[in-house]
């Protein structure tokens, strides 16, 4: 169900109720507006600036599209926007396809590694709504969480941050998990030496892991 409603707005934040969204107006008419319908209650504004969708009132989506990541930098600029001028805990949803695989891994390092927010990656709207939908049904479950907040461990995002240090260079399921283990935070990871990491992976794993999150 999609209707438009004169929402309120306090302290610069939107205020959403559980199991609602509130969409940027720019997503009207579009492919994840339609999939939502009937799974979730869809409204929308026009005035959430950088924000693509607000799942609750301290949490929001920010969507990179295939298109957004062939066509150059201005999505970066708009993350690090994001990210400076904002309290919200922001949740990247990148549209990883086959064109856009070779920008994914920058993309990756940027969101994670520098920004600190969560990554996820779909590989088009119909999944990017399917996983909106899960991200708002795992809210309603408790009022009083926030599964996204930095630092603080939770079953949707463990699984995002498993990928990610599993698509570092010379690192799969198994090191991404003795990694993880050890440091306990892709944070933790980065500030680690050669020798730390030595000691859980191994000198050649080690030395391609230093060398990428240094770079």
């Amino acid at each position: 169900m999609t209707t438009k409603a004169n929402f309120p707005v306090a302290a610069g934040s939107i205020v959403v109720p559980y199991g609602h969204v509130v969409g940027n107006e720019k997503w009207r008419g579009s492919e994840i507006a339609q999939r939502l319908q009937g799974k979730i209650r869809l409204i929308f504004e026009d005035d959430l600036g950088l924000v693509d969708f607000h799942i609750s009132n301290r949490i929001c989506i920010l969507y990179i599209s295939e298109a957004d990541l062939v066509a150059g930098d201005e999505f970066k600029r708009r993350l690090v926007r994001f990210r400076n001028a904002s309290s919200l805990g922001g949740i990247v949803i990148v549209e990883k396809t086959q064109i856009s695989d070779q920008y994914f891994l920058a993309v990756q390092k940027l969101v994670v590694l520098e920004l600190g927010m969560v990554l996820l990656p779909v590989a088009n709207q119909r999944e990017a709504s399917q996983l909106i939908t899960q991200l708002v049904r795992e809210q309603s479950k408790d009022h009083n969480s926030n599964p996204f907040l930095r630092k603080q461990r939770s079953q949707l995002a463990e699984p995002a941050v498993f990928r990610t240090v599993q698509q570092i260079p010379g690192v799969g399921k198994t090191k991404a998990l003795l990694l993880l283990q050890q440091f306990g935070s892709i944070h933790r990871l980065c500030n680690a030496s050669v020798e730390e990491l030595e000691l859980v992976v191994g000198q050649t794993a080690a030395q391609q892991i230093y060398t990428f999150l240094c770079s």
